[in-house]
This record gives structure tokens, C-alpha cells and sequence, in this order.
């Protein structure tokens, strides 16, 4: 099946968010863009005819998810006589670190911080159901 997008109506109805780490995480967020980034990583600086991916998509479509992740800081590309040869925006890989090491879980904490809170428990219910 071939599918046609014209890019100025398709943008105009996408919305598309300034922040650079949901940007990133966006892009990310694609199975097939995944895999190139995670090629990407482990093989270093990769010819855009070489990636693992092509096999199971179309050429426009890799094309495509290049392009998206290009757009969204991710990778950046170089061309070298008729090939693209595309790799890991160092700057992309810190904000993944940086936002990763920010995940971290805050750890239990004193029944005193919570602002007098409680949890209500319904006559009748346990409160593990």
C-alpha cells in the first residue's frame, strides 16, 4: 500500500512541542526509529543503505524516520559521494543520560512530610484490593 502525505497539511495539523527532551523522547518513541538509534550505538557512524532496518521497511520510509530523528536532534548525517552516512548526536545521548540519572525513585518517606494526608480505608474493603 502506498501512502501519500503532503508535509504542509500534515504539519499543520501536528503538534509539535519546543521542549528538546520530549522532542527526543518523541522520536524515540517508534519501534523502527528505535532500532536505528540503538544500531547507531552500538556500530558508531552507519551508511543509511547498511541499516538493519531497511530490510523490513521501505526506502522512503527509512527515509522518513531518518529525517524525524534528524529533526529532533537525535542523529545527525554527512554526505560522502552518493551515500548518507548517519550517527548519534553526542549532545542527544547526555540529555537521555542526564534525564535518566533524574529518574531516580525518591525512597519512602516520613508520615510527617506527606501534609497530614491519609488514605481512607471503606468499611468492608481491604485496603490491599
Amino acid at each position: 500500500m502506498i501512502v501519500n502525505i503532503d508535509d504542509r497539511r500534515y504539519n499543520a495539523f501536528v503538534k509539535r512541542s519546543l521542549d528538546p527532551t520530549v522532542r527526543i523522547l518523541q522520536a524515540l518513541a517508534d519501534p523502527a526509529r528505535l532500532s536505528i538509534v540503538r544500531q547507531l550505538a552500538a556500530e558508531g557512524d552507519v551508511c543509511a543503505c547498511d541499516l538493519a532496518c531497511c530490510g523490513e521497511l521501505s526506502q522512503p520510509t527509512v527515509s522518513h524516520h531518518l529525517r524525524v530523528l534528524r529533526d529532533a536532534g537525535v542523529v545527525s548525517s554527512e554526505r560522502r559521494g552518493t551515500w548518507v552516512h548517519y550517527s548519534l548526536m553526542p549532545e542527544a545521548v547526555a540529555q537521555l543520560r542526564a534525564l535518566a540519572n533524574g529518574l531516580e525513585p525518591a525512597g519512602p518517606r516520613p508520615a510527617s512530610e506527606l501534609g497530614g494526608r491519609r488514605l481512607r480505608v471503606l468499611r468492608g474493603s481491604s485496603p490491599t484490593a
